[in-house]
């Protein structure tokens, strides 16, 4: 399907979320940001190592569901916290506490700030429909659908498989490959023709170990190598590109 840039053989895409279809990814880095680093000062106080939110990021939570990304991050650190429960209040220091109070931060910012679709992806996505692609979004955000819904894509996509269904279903999220391989499931198509598109080290894991028919790694951090490392076909600066635009 060389009119949207894909292999002949590809009839479903499926579409992660932050970075991806919407400017969220930036501020749920922010989120993240402000809510290790408001934990690190309280425990290790003023000369604590901050949140890089390029490569801790980029390394820790982008693509994972919001209690893996705490977990793998606090690894990193060599601190080890209680697990808690889903329910458990911002201000606990658990797992689910902090993951907690970094949704109730990112939940804010987005009030105050709005969310945004990258114009290319809108495009983009206009496009595969147009083809006759089955489309997906897999995100592992719970707030996917409140995100789609203020953009005005919720009604572009066939299947949804965000942090809620995951949870409803017990999948494992990204970096393993069982969100995508739902989406591909209820869309109806093999793994093998269908497209995952990503921005997330720990999505380009999942595309690769899934056996999709073509990954695209969408750099907007400056790390295509690393995107190419980890499972990607090609790689794009923005979904436009795959229509000839500014390519």
């Amino acid at each position: 399907m060389t009119t949207i840039g894909l292999p002949n053989d590809i009839r479903a895409c499926l579409f992660d979320l932050d970075g991806v279809l919407t400017k969220t990814a930036v501020v749920h880095a922010a989120a993240w940001k402000s809510m290790f680093d408001d934990f690190l000062r309280s425990r290790d106080g003023a000369g604590f190592t901050p949140f890089d939110p390029v490569a801790d990021y980029d390394e820790y939570v982008d693509g994972r569901p919001r209690a893996d990304g705490v977990r793998a991050f606090l690894a990193s650190r060599d601190i080890e916290l209680p697990e808690g429960a889903d329910d458990d209040p911002p201000d606990r220091e658990t797992v689910h506490g902090l993951g907690n109070r970094k949704n109730e931060l990112l939940l804010r910012k987005i009030r105050e700030d709005g969310v945004e679709a990258y114009p290319g992806s809108v495009r983009y996505l206009a496009a595969a429909r147009e083809a006759g692609m089955r489309t997906a979004v897999v995100s592992s955000s719970a707030n996917c659908k409140d995100v789609l819904a203020s953009v005005g894509l919720l009604d572009e996509f066939d299947v949804r498989i965000d942090g809620i269904v995951a949870q409803e279903r017990a999948l494992p999220g990204k970096p393993h490959p069982d969100t995508f391989l739902a989406a591909a499931h209820d869309l109806g198509v093999d793994p093998a023709a269908a497209a995952v598109y990503e921005d997330a080290l720990a999505g380009m894991d999942a595309g690769r170990s899934g056996h999709f028919g073509y990954v695209v790694g969408v750099d907007r951090v400056g790390q295509a190598t690393a995107l190419r490392e980890h499972g990607a076909d090609t790689v794009v600066q923005d979904l436009s590109q795959l229509l000839g635009e500014g390519s």
